[in-house]
């Protein structure tokens, strides 16, 4: 029997990156290790007798740094996790046993992109803006995309553009847009099965006010168990007007961590 997959990647696809590049220095939230790389052996420092050289490397790196996904075991509300989990009982021997990233299947599943920007007729949000539910409700009426059920849902702010600027990017004293705890709610509701933005924190950063709540973060993790990817590169989605897609991610199988790093790829025909 034909496999229908096969046909179609024979047919021809090509793939949107929507992963942003690991590089040192790049910013990422002030709450985790920062990415490093390094290399231990260059060319030259050792050489067989037939000359030839072999270089190697290392990296040490949070694991919410860069384009990421947050495990279930990432946040907790009071003292729970998803599933009405002990946040205390699911950590056994410094590993989250419980929710952690090594429970991620991979992601094959049908992606929509929410380009908020385009809707509102701008080239961004502004810092510290809220996505609102009417946002979400026009950007889904304008693309005519609706969202379903296992749904991955990557939300535009077109923050990302200060990607390469480094701290504005980060917020700060700007905030970040993105939805507060009513989106969060909207996306919940649709029961999709991960949340993506362009941000480093996935929700809106009131200015000058940092990661001190996030309350979306509760509502898609802890209350609903919808995963959530940030810093998403969505500027080419945009640009070419790519509003559904196939999504693939795959987690690094990392048993107990509460996040990954991730290059989700999005494939359309060619």
């Amino acid at each position: 029997m034909a496999d229908r997959l096969l046909e179609a990647v024979t047919a021809g696809v090509r793939h949107v990156d929507l992963g942003r590049q690991l590089r040192v220095g790049m910013p990422q939230s002030p709450n985790h290790p920062q990415f490093w790389h390094t290399l231990p052996r260059r060319h030259g420092d050792m050489v067989r007798a037939d000359g030839g050289s072999a270089a190697n490397d290392m990296i040490t790196t949070g694991t919410h740094v860069g384009t990421h996904i947050d495990a279930l075991a990432h946040v907790s509300q009071d003292g729970r996790l998803h599933g009405d989990a002990d946040a205390t009982d699911s950590c056994i021997g410094g590993k989250y046993v419980e929710h952690g990233v090594h429970t991620i299947a991979p992601m094959v599943c049908r992606g929509v992109l929410l380009d908020v920007p385009a809707t509102l007729g701008v080239e961004r949000l502004d810092g510290g803006y809220e996505i609102t539910v009417a946002d979400l409700d026009a950007t889904v009426e304008r693309q005519g995309a609706a969202v379903e059920p296992g749904d991955v849902v990557l939300i535009r702010s077109g923050w990302s553009q200060l990607f390469e600027q480094g701290q504005p990017y980060v917020g700060g004293p700007s905030g970040v847009p993105g939805v507060s705890e009513a989106g969060a709610q909207w996306l919940a509701e649709r029961r999709i099965h991960a949340a993506g933005a362009d941000t480093i924190a996935f929700e809106r950063l009131a200015p000058g006010k940092g990661h001190g709540l996030l309350p979306a973060h509760r509502v898609l993790l802890v209350e609903s168990g919808i995963y959530i990817i940030e810093a998403l590169d969505l500027e080419q989605l945009a640009a070419e007007a790519i509003h559904e897609f196939t999504f693939v991610l795959v987690p690094l199988n990392i048993f107990g961590a509460t996040g990954s790093p991730v290059r989700p790829l999005a494939v359309v025909s060619a």
